[in-house]
């Protein structure tokens, strides 16, 4: 095990960036037009890490698996994206979002990291604003804000339920100025299959021609890889379909450290799953459960009667609706974290109150805030002495504006009014907090091989407050990787451009080749998607919400099984120099089957409960968490050797010195 240097600066936790800022080697506007950037990943974090790069004077190369960066699965976040400007007045501060981030992420998160980033999430705002993003206003004009999980503020700024669409259009618009100047080389249909390393130093990129299947080579003096989490190792889940971990485990088995990836986050708010032919899940914004409240029937009768379909939920009375996160955690309610949310969604259903037909279902209850927008609105309106059906039709005109497409999306999707009936939902899993580990700098353990936004691990800790993976995605391309790049590349001025004609291109080409010919001419059985399923479903029952050293233990000798029958008995249809669909998805499926087994281990591993990871063996008395501080207050990063089973651990310990370390409480 050797110690990893995580490059923290030294000094007081407030002055750290800004004293970094102003040490670090700088590139001149003259060298920077004689170096190569590759940025392997077009959503928000690439995206904006490409057109600071390239608006600052590098030559960039950009590389995305979907037909435009407008594709890229950010464009799925619904809710908002937090900053601590403090715009409602009601005490936020940069501690404070550094406070719930950290206490949010169950004390598994590195303070230095999550400080800058509270530190420049103002900015982002600003950023984004100047680029035309059409934040919602209050009536006076400003920038509206509303609540999310996990904090006693209003912090998230929003557009409608489609923030993340309207942000990743803001970038995309800064990479198309870019695009037209000739500084970003914008590769679409391109996929990342290994990265190049000469004399230890990230120099390049393997990647495939989608449309036509040629193999090419690209070089640069540094490479970044920004394409996202790994939850569809899940098969379900709320991520995209296309949505893979290949790039980031092809620089793990290249020498980059992958670290915590037990630190999964399920999500509270998603559409339940309606059968065994479902490909995905659907995402029901946090924001929801601003105004949403969740329940299920107190009486097991009553539940049992709605999943036959005997009753509905609208005939149940209040006093028989058990409001079980109002109840448990008073002083948040339902606006609890995601992982506290999602294992108390669970124990109501797991204890027979679900109500769907599945019994995999709670209820999320618009009615009491539709009131409570129409009777305000009377009142402002002067209407003295409304009607039930005027107040119903003043506060579903409220609800519509904050929220009307992920109600629109809601009935699509299940055909149900959910202005009416109230919405279910189920957890899912959604964000991967785990990723390639990576220091202060945003650098894997590889010289000049980066890697930032949900791709890394650095900022969540165990679990993900609600509307920050925007705020982590736009402040790495934004405000950190474009000042930290250039330290490192500061010493390749002189380097000249980098050739692609060398041995280790030819190698990682060869490699490549040899993986893609395998697929296309084994004369297997079973189709990509069975083994994805399969792996999908011992990711679940034992590595998913609730995780117990036997289960896990199956589950790492039931993936080592299946990845070996998959090797052997996969069948992938079409040619290998043609667009095919099936061909990039085993390469993705085979990628998954390794890092499952070390999610497993990893799990297994880390025996106590935080965040995301929840072990059974390790619980309070009431239920909730129970960590261990003595023994795993670490980043638990991964060094490949060749087999997942056999991945060497090494810790960097975490070090509170500006937040006491205790139990988390949102009670």
């Amino acid at each position: 095990m050797t110690t990893l240097n995580s490059r923290i600066p030294e000094g007081p936790i407030k002055d750290k960036w800004t004293l970094y800022k102003d040490h670090i080697d700088l590139v001149n506007p003259a060298n920077k037009r004689n170096i190569d950037i590759i940025v392997v990943g077009t959503g928000l974090a690439g995206g904006s890490a490409a057109a600071t790069l390239a608006e600052l004077g590098y030559n960039v190369k950009a590389f995305a698996y979907q037909d435009s960066p407008r594709r890229a699965h950010s464009i799925a976040a619904q809710g908002g994206i937090n900053a601590a400007k403090n715009y409602m007045g009601d005490g936020d501060s940069n501690y404070r979002l550094f406070y719930d981030t950290v206490k949010g992420g169950d004390y598994r998160s590195r303070e230095a990291n999550v400080h800058r980033l509270a530190e420049v999430s103002g900015a982002i705002i600003d950023q984004c604003v100047a680029q035309g993003v059409p934040f919602a206003r209050d009536y006076g004009g400003l920038l509206d804000n509303r609540s999310f999980g996990g904090v006693l503020v209003s912090r998230t700024f929003y557009a409608k339920g489609q923030t993340g669409q309207q942000l990743l259009l803001g970038a995309y618009s800064a990479m198309n100025r870019q695009i037209a100047r000739g500084k970003i080389d914008m590769y679409n249909r391109h996929e990342m299959l290994d990265v190049v390393k000469i004399d230890g130093k990230a120099r390049g990129i393997i990647a495939r021609d989608l449309v036509t299947g040629k193999i090419e080579r690209h070089s640069a003096h540094a490479v970044v890889i920004a394409t996202g989490g790994y939850g569809n190792v899940y098969f379900l889940s709320t991520n995209a379909m296309g949505s893979n971990a290949t790039a980031a485990w092809k620089i793990h088995k290249k020498g980059a450290f992958f670290a915590n990836p037990c630190f999964t986050q399920i999500h509270p708010t998603c559409i339940p799953r309606s059968g065994e032919y479902q490909s995905k899940l659907t995402l029901m914004s946090e924001s929801l459960r601003n105004d949403g409240r969740i329940w299920v029937p107190k009486k097991i009768e009553d539940a049992k009667a709605i999943q036959q379909g005997k009753l509905k939920p609208t005939a149940i009375a209040e006093e028989d609706r058990d409001y079980y996160l109002e109840r448990r955690y008073p002083a948040f309610g339902n606006l609890v974290p995601r992982d506290v949310a999602s294992r108390a969604a669970k124990e109501r259903c797991d204890a027979g109150y679900g109500v769907n037909a599945t019994g995999e279902a709670v209820y999320l209850d618009f009615a009491d805030a539709i009131k409570r927008y129409g009777t305000q609105q009377a009142k402002i309106h002067g209407i003295a002495n409304p009607t039930a059906e005027k107040i119903y039709e003043l506060g579903q005109a409220i609800v519509e504006e904050k929220y009307g497409n992920l109600f629109q999306m809601y009935e699509k999707i299940v055909d149900e009014n959910p202005y009416k009936t109230p919405m279910m939902i189920y957890p899912a899993t959604h964000y991967t907090m785990g990723g390639v580990w990576v220091d202060y700098n945003l650098m894997t353990t590889v010289d000049g091989l980066y890697c930032i936004g949900e791709a890394n691990f650095s900022d969540h800790g165990a679990n993900r407050l609600g509307a920050s993976a925007l705020m982590q995605g736009l402040a790495d391309g934004y405000f950190v990787l474009p000042y930290t790049i250039g330290d490192y590349l500061a010493a390749d001025i002189r380097t000249g451009k980098i050739p692609t004609d060398t041995p280790e291109f030819d190698a990682a080409e060869k490699e490549v080749q040899s993986k893609l010919e395998f697929f296309v001419n084994n004369k297997g059985t079973h189709s990509v998607d069975y083994y994805h399923k399969k792996l999908g479903k011992i990711m679940w029952d034992k590595v998913g919400m609730a995780r117990n050293a036997k289960g896990l233990t199956e589950a790492i000798k039931e993936i080592h099984d299946l990845r070996e029958d998959f090797w052997k008995n996969v069948k992938v249809p079409g040619e290998l120099n043609e667009l095919n669909p099936e061909l990039e998805k085993a390469g993705r499926v085979a990628d998954f089957l390794e890092l499952g087994e070390l999610f497993a281990k990893d799990a297994l591993n880390r025996e106590e409960s935080c965040g995301g990871h929840f072990r059974e063996e390790h619980v309070t008395e009431d239920g909730e968490a129970k960590r261990d501080d003595v023994n795993f207050a670490y980043v638990a990063a991964w060094e490949y050797t060749g087999k997942p089973s056999e991945a060497i651990l090494h810790k960097e310990q975490l070090e509170f010195k500006d937040i006491e370390l205790k139990t988390r409480s949102y009670k």
